[in-house]
């Protein structure tokens, strides 16, 4: 059965007159009487009988009326749905972020965005490297906010966001804080806090063991916030990303020697589908201001021989 013949039904029902009823539906009478019997055909009795000005229902007629006006507010209910999805209104949207990247430069670009789509509905979904990749594969994300120091996946486009380099964490009164700059060779005589999330972890290790350098690690976590405790609390210092959130009291300063700068990207399947909320979200993302690069540290010689203790 069509949904004109069952619209064209419950008209008769409102106004019990077929000639009313087509005014109603801006039909022809003829053209309702047709779908009313073709609908009477379809479920094998008349559903209306007519007595002078009047119409009836019949008995199957009032049995039908609730199901037929139930399909009706279905069809309307999907139609407002469907056109607020599209209109970005209520439309889901999974963001990924990984968590090591800190909200500090996302979060602008954020507020931008709402103020444009204020209907949408953004989840946002912290994780590591790994775990977020594997999210994208299955479908669990639309997109992933992702640092990493090789290249992405070729089943997985990077649009670059901004650039940060990467800072030594340190205690109050810890002897970097008369630094400008650290050098990296100059950790490795200090006492070492791994972050395992760090996704340039191997890549510190490469550099250092390139100039025949270790590390004293003497704790390792996962947590964020355990690690700059421990940082204040004086027990090693540690690399982290310029943007991380820093509790009151742990002072940073910029890594050189070499300066080790990460670029933070979105990351999308490349050839998956893309909903109308995440085509407006990487246009979004490629419209807005990204602070640029920073540029590379430099020194001058009386820097240096700060940076090395006089």
């Amino acid at each position: 059965m069509e949904m004109h013949e069952i619209q064209y039904f419950l008209a008769v029902c409102e106004t019990r007159n077929f000639t009313r009823a087509a005014e109603a539906c801006k039909v022809t009478q003829p053209a309702l009487s047709r779908a009313i019997a073709n609908l009477e055909r379809q479920v094998g009795g008349q559903l209306f009988r007519r007595e002078r000005t009047l119409t009836h229902l019949t008995d199957l007629g009032r049995l039908l009326r609730p199901n037929f006006e139930e399909v009706v507010a279905r069809a309307e209910a999907a139609k407002r749905t469907a056109t607020s999805f599209l209109n970005l209104e209520r439309a889901p949207l999974r963001i990924g972020v990984m968590c090591t990247v800190g909200p500090l430069r996302f979060t602008g670009f954020l507020v931008d965005f709402r103020r444009q789509r204020p209907g949408l509905e953004m989840s946002l979904f912290e994780g590591n490297c790994g775990t977020l990749h594997q999210m994208l594969a299955g479908d669990k994300l639309d997109a992933a906010v992702l640092a990493q120091p090789d290249t992405y996946d070729e089943a997985l486009e990077a649009i670059p966001l901004y650039c940060e380099r990467f800072s030594v964490a340190i205690p109050p009164g810890h002897r970097f804080g008369e630094w400008r700059v650290v050098p990296l060779p100059a950790i490795a005589s200090e006492r070492y806090l791994e972050r395992l999330n760090c996704e340039f972890a191997t890549r510190f290790d490469d550099l250092l063991a390139a100039r025949g350098l270790d590390v004293n690690v003497v704790f390792r976590s996962e947590r964020e916030d355990w690690i700059q405790m421990m940082v204040l609390a004086g027990l090693g210092i540690c690399l982290m990303p310029e943007t991380l959130p820093v509790f009151p009291g742990v002072m940073t300063r910029p890594l050189c020697e070499p300066d080790v700068i990460r670029s933070v990207s979105l990351v999308v399947p490349a050839d998956r589908p893309r909903s109308v909320a995440l085509r407006h979200f990487i246009a979004a993302v490629r419209e807005y201001p990204w602070p640029t690069c920073p540029p590379k540290s430099t020194a001058s010689p009386l820097d240096q021989t700060i940076q090395r203790g006089g």
